[in-house]
């Protein structure tokens, strides 16, 4: 498996993130565009001043190919993991690798019981991080998301601790 590291974002981190963001797939899963500096800073800002979230830049031989989170953690120890590389860095197990890496984190330094993600039903790519990442399949939740207003089935995953 490929070797990650995750860390903190940083300001001198915005080019990756626009560069992502630029990208068409990801560019609607953002509720704005981002596409300057300023948007990248406030994109990375967001997740810098919440007591139920934590992001990190995912970094393979010392550059910044991606993000990891998990964000709405709540009273029942449980918490939604998100995920997203770069468009270079795709297909060669980074996200998997990530998202290991953060649920180790979460149930070891958050103290989580329970993990979950979700994917529209289209993306294949993301449901087959969730499986590799040991998240179990537990259902479709029906019109779910919306972009570009088109509702979009989700595929429900989670992972428990004590998996």
């Amino acid at each position: 498996m490929i070797e990650v590291k995750l860390r903190g974002w940083r300001p001198d981190d915005a080019g990756v993130v626009i560069d992502a963001f630029g990208s068409p797939d990801m560019a609607e899963q953002a509720a704005r565009p981002i596409d300057t500096p300023r948007a990248a800073l406030e994109w990375m800002g967001m997740w810098g001043f919440r007591d139920d979230a934590q992001a990190f830049a995912v970094v393979v031989g010392g550059q910044v190919v991606g993000n990891v989170a998990v964000s709405n953690i709540d009273s029942h120890d449980t918490g939604w993991v998100s995920y997203w590389t770069a468009a270079h860095a795709r297909g060669r197990g980074v996200a998997v690798a990530a998202v290991l890496k953060l649920a180790d984190w979460a149930f070891r330094e958050r103290g989580l019981f329970r993990l979950e993600l979700g994917h529209r039903l289209n993306n294949t790519a993301s449901c087959a991080v969730a499986t590799r990442a040991g998240f179990l399949l537990e259902g479709v939740e029906r019109a779910k998301l919306r972009y570009g207003g088109v509702r979009y089935d989700v595929e429900r995953h989670a992972r428990l601790a004590t998996d």
